[in-house]
């Protein structure tokens, strides 16, 4: 298995409030986690920051503790880390007036045993390719997608739509969090790419899968660097777990 990961801070922020966390090599652990965060100068960076951190201790102090490491109580960890950050962000903004309208997304990928265990929040995305078709794993927890969903928009009209970065769902804005949980295998040869909507809102997604099967080992340089080109508006994070 092989990993690449990459932050970027775009073209038009002053800051990089996105975060993410990879395992060292040779741990028993493969756990991912990406944050985007939002809220005012300095608190966006903070809620992702506190997410990531708060949640890969909480993980990684729950997990080997398991008697059974079945998917419920795979699945009940991460459900239980992302309350802890949750709780944690939550805290953190009631105690600063200027951080209170602090946030952040949220993806949680923990592969085991041939099982991507997800935990999701947001519009940060996850997806998986297989034999060169790409296939969003996540649902945007956003505005925008629950008219494409309704049918008052086609996904066209998404791209372009004025409030496509509205959430309505994130982490740290409400006292109790309610992550989307899910597994999916992985196989051979399979590809997952998490990214931050930095990505997704300057790339379309066949274009995202064109580069990614292009080179996979430059992907993440092709895609920052394209995104960056199409305008770069936000910050762009990307891992990629190449199954080989």
């Amino acid at each position: 298995m092989r990993v690449y990961a990459k932050s970027d801070i775009g073209k038009v922020r002053s800051m990089n409030q996105d975060s993410f966390s990879i395992p060292v090599d040779n741990v028993e652990l493969k756990l991912y986690i990406l944050a985007d965060g939002m809220g005012g100068y300095k608190g966006g960076e903070i809620a992702s920051r506190v997410a990531v951190t708060a949640t890969e201790k909480y993980i990684k102090e729950k997990f080997y503790l398991l008697e059974k490491r079945d998917k419920k109580s795979i699945m009940k960890v991460i459900e239980d880390a992302i309350e802890f950050a949750n709780t944690a962000i939550y805290e953190e903004s009631e105690q600063d007036e200027e951080l209170q309208d602090m946030g952040t997304t949220i993806e949680v990928c923990l592969i085991y045993k041939n099982k991507v265990y997800i935990g999701h929040i947001g519009d940060s995305r996850i997806y998986q390719i297989r034999n060169n078709i790409m296939e969003r794993v996540t649902t945007d927890h956003s505005y925008v997608e629950k008219l494409v969903r309704d049918g008052e928009i086609t996904r066209e009209e998404s791209y372009t739509h004025p409030k496509k970065n509205l959430l309505i769902k994130a982490l740290g804005t409400d006292e109790k969090a309610e992550p989307d949980l899910l597994d999916i295998s992985i196989q051979k040869d399979d590809v997952l790419l998490i990214c931050s909507d930095g990505l997704t809102n300057m790339i379309r997604e066949d274009r995202i899968l064109e580069i990614v099967s292009e080179n996979v080992e430059t992907a993440i340089d092709n895609l920052i660097e394209e995104a960056n080109k199409n305008g770069g508006l936000d910050n762009i994070t990307v891992i990629i777990i190449s199954n080989k």
